[in-house]
């Protein structure tokens, strides 16, 4: 039910400086991974953003790889995406982990959406999976704005009057 029913979309930001994401893809035999990179960049490239595609193993690694990425590189956010089959003999902890990890990055203060999804089977998956990764891209980017715009707010030390 909650699925059929339709939702506003809300509207992409828009940046002054350009923006560059990180998308962080789990390795998946089916190709899923291939279809949220490619549904994900092409939601980026609407705010014509720069974006770098790296692919891990597994989901597990998706997190370790953004706190490498957000210690040892410059981008303003990142996108971590892949997919969990129910049918995995790991599917519970392959799913609870990475959201945790990238849950706890996030109130880090990183920038990043999460698109790792969890499906019954490989054909369920691909009807949603393009949607998720374009959801975890615009999520990303929303918190850059986020970001933007609180950086400029300096609170300087001690009392304020």
């Amino acid at each position: 039910m909650y699925a059929s029913q339709s939702r506003p979309v809300l509207p992409l930001p828009s940046f002054e400086k350009p923006v560059k994401l990180l998308l962080v893809v789990a390795h998946d035999p089916d190709a899923l991974g291939a279809v949220m990179v490619e549904a994900a960049q092409a939601l980026l490239a609407q705010v014509g953003a720069g974006v770098e595609v790296i692919e891990m193993p597994s989901v597990l690694e998706l997190a370790a790889a953004i706190a490498l990425a957000e210690r040892m590189a410059r981008f303003d956010g990142y996108v971590a995406l892949g997919c969990v089959l129910r049918d995995d003999p790991q599917g519970d902890s392959l799913l609870r982990e990475p959201a945790a990890a990238i849950t706890l990055l996030g109130l880090q203060g990183a920038a990043v959406g999460n698109g790792v999804v969890c499906a019954q089977d490989s054909a369920q998956a691909a009807g949603f999976v393009a949607a998720k990764a374009a959801q975890a891209a615009a999520a990303a980017l929303h918190l850059i704005a986020l970001s933007r715009k609180w950086a400029s707010d300096t609170k300087g030390i001690g009392f304020r009057p």
